[in-house]
């Protein structure tokens, strides 16, 4: 293995990260969008608002991470991305930045309509913000992005790249469900287990529905990848089925212990199936992860950044989910 494809795997850790943090973060404000109005969706919402407000800025890190990692190892790959799918990318940032103001300041006013505008900006920003990232991915996979630059509009308003941002909305609301589950269990509160229960349930059918669909849209827009998908990448997709239908299963038998680890197994699974099913592209099928690599110099730096990294910092992430759950039980 070359430090490029080390590099490559640090980006891809990365983005398996965003997708089950940042993920479950979009998809919660999805759930706080369809909760009801002011009565019916107050306890939901409080939930909701608890089980985020220690970690939702830690959960974009991640986000961060992925683009200096991109930018530092992969420069002709970030230049292409960027020439090419500045539309949806922009659209993107401007939702992390609605709904982040969004989230932080609608508990900060008294007047009740200014309340309900920054929540429903927050509830909006995190549907449309993972839409409009999930484009990005999808035309990425589609190849519509070459290395000197493609169209800022056809490349990522076709059908792949539609279905990939839907799917990454889907894929949100599945995980933040279960995630809510297991925080309502600790907390206690049967009544809003079962609420999420119904609709992690719901989420799961909805995303598994828009992953089949993908599939089909691979084989049309992006022969390469899905070929290796099904080849070299097909124990990966199978480990992602068998996680789903765990989590299906602790859902209905009331298991709760294994939720969250399957439910980030079968995100985890998914994302790095589509790594597989690139190899050994970056952009596919135009730019290999060797020929878009920066100097080995660039490239031991950020290989070594990631390590520090990982021995500082994770423990640091993991102290302060933990210290969130213990705080959802009054511990």
């Amino acid at each position: 293995m070359t430090r490029a494809d080390v590099a490559a795997a640090i980006l891809w850790t990365g983005a398996t990260l965003y997708a089950i943090f940042g993920g479950a973060d979009f998809g919660a404000g999805f759930w706080d969008l369809v909760a009801g109005d002011a009565r019916k969706g107050a306890r939901p919402r409080a939930l909701i608002q608890r089980s985020l407000t220690p970690v939702w800025e830690a959960n974009h890190v991640w986000l961060i991470f992925i683009l200096v990692v991109l930018w530092t190892a992969f420069p002709d790959a970030f230049g292409a991305v960027m020439s090419t799918l500045y539309v949806p990318l922009t659209l993107a940032a401007f939702g992390i930045v609605l709904r982040g103001a969004g989230f932080a300041f609608r508990k900060s006013f008294r007047s009740l309509q200014v309340q309900r505008a920054l929540g429903a900006t927050f509830a909006l920003s995190s549907v449309l913000t993972p839409f409009f990232m999930g484009t990005v991915v999808g035309a990425i996979a589609a190849g519509n992005v070459p290395p000197g630059g493609g169209d800022a509009f056809s490349s990522w308003l076709q059908p792949l790249p539609l279905l990939v941002g839907a799917m990454f909305v889907a894929s949100g609301a599945y995980l933040a469900a279960v995630f809510l589950v297991g925080d309502a269990a600790r907390g206690r509160d049967a009544d809003l287990e079962g609420y999420f229960v119904r609709r992690a349930l719901a989420a799961a059918v909805v995303a598994g529905a828009f992953a089949v669909a993908g599939i089909f849209a691979l084989h049309s827009e992006a022969r390469y990848v899905f070929d290796r998908l099904v080849d070299e990448g097909l124990p990966l997709v199978i480990i992602s089925a068998i996680c789903g239908v765990g989590v299906l299963a602790s859902l209905l038998y009331g298991w709760r212990r294994p939720l969250r680890p399957l439910a980030a197994g079968a995100v985890a699974a998914v994302i790095w199936g589509w790594g597989v099913a690139q190899f050994p592209y970056l952009l596919p099928t135009s730019l290999k992860i060797s020929q878009s690599a920066a100097p080995p110099d660039t490239l031991a730096s950020v290989i070594v950044v990631f390590l520090v990294a990982a021995v500082i910092i994770l423990p640091a992430l993991g102290l302060l989910y933990w210290l969130s759950q213990r705080e959802l039980v009054g511990e």
